[in-house]
């Protein structure tokens, strides 16, 4: 009976990795599909990502679902040869499928030193420094960022990486956020719950990455430290907000 037991476990386990492999693919397939012809998603810049040694991916983050992160995973990992890491919240290691796929893809769970061993290592990091914050605002403020958490820019200097600001335009209209139904947060253990549409909107996606920040060199007492990477957050914040301001302007429409 025992072993009878583990066989039906092993074909169980078997049977909900197929599954899993199916869905992931499925979903990287559907991503294809809202780039390129959904989105019709543009990149410019591709050239201002060092081609070796650390460096700190930061971008603008919005759209009431944050659909932008597996937009630009999907972006890097055709334009980059190099790895993305992007520190991600809990809850996206919880969805059923994404959670999996965005492992796979990069994603590695959130703490406060925001990557730094794959900084230490030469690599790259991505990192949304508005946070849910940026997600959470209305549409009436799109495109006005949020105050950048200063995490990054404490890595950067201890690292010595320079900040490469990304700007991100389309998510805002993709998924616009109209409110919020606080007791679905509650009932789903989520930041918040948008009222937003269903399906993503046809808006027209630009991804811009801008001329690298470098870092500062690494001062030696805490103080010095903290004001580096308080003037460096800033400098990230100002430069990606330009962007922003820019590219929007390079639309002709948000839609078809």
């Amino acid at each position: 009976m025992t072993d009878v037991i583990e066989v039906a476990g092993a074909e169980l386990r078997h049977a909900k990795r197929l599954l899993g492999d199916a869905g992931e693919d499925a979903w990287d397939r559907f991503m294809d599909w809202l780039v390129d012809d959904w989105f019709r998603l543009e990149v410019a810049g591709t050239e201002n990502i060092p081609a070796e040694g650390p460096a700190i991916l930061v971008a603008n983050h919005s759209g009431a679902w944050g659909l932008d992160a597996f937009v630009l995973q999907k972006v890097f990992a055709r334009t980059l040869a190099r790895p993305l890491h992007v520190p991600a919240a809990p809850l996206v290691f919880r969805l059923p499928i994404l959670g999996s796929y965005a492992r796979k893809k990069g994603a590695i769970p959130l703490d406060p030193t925001l990557g730094m061993e794959h900084l230490t290592a030469g690599e790259l990091v991505g990192v949304f420094p508005e946070g849910f914050s940026g997600l959470e605002k209305p549409f009436r403020k799109r495109y006005q960022l949020r105050p950048f958490s200063p995490g990054f820019a404490v890595t950067a200097v201890r690292a010595g990486a320079p900040v490469v600001p990304v700007s991100v335009i389309g998510a805002e209209e993709a998924y616009p956020r109209i409110g919020e139904v606080p007791a679905l947060a509650r009932l789903f253990d989520l930041p918040y719950f948008p009222i937003t549409t269903a399906f993503p909107l046809p808006a027209k996606w630009l991804v811009t990455i801008g001329e690298p920040i470098p870092a500062p060199r690494r001062p030696e007492s805490y103080a010095a430290r903290a004001a580096a990477a308080r003037l460096l957050c800033a400098e990230a914040q100002a430069a990606v907000q330009a962007l922003v301001d820019r590219e929007r302007r390079r639309r002709d429409t948000p839609f078809w």
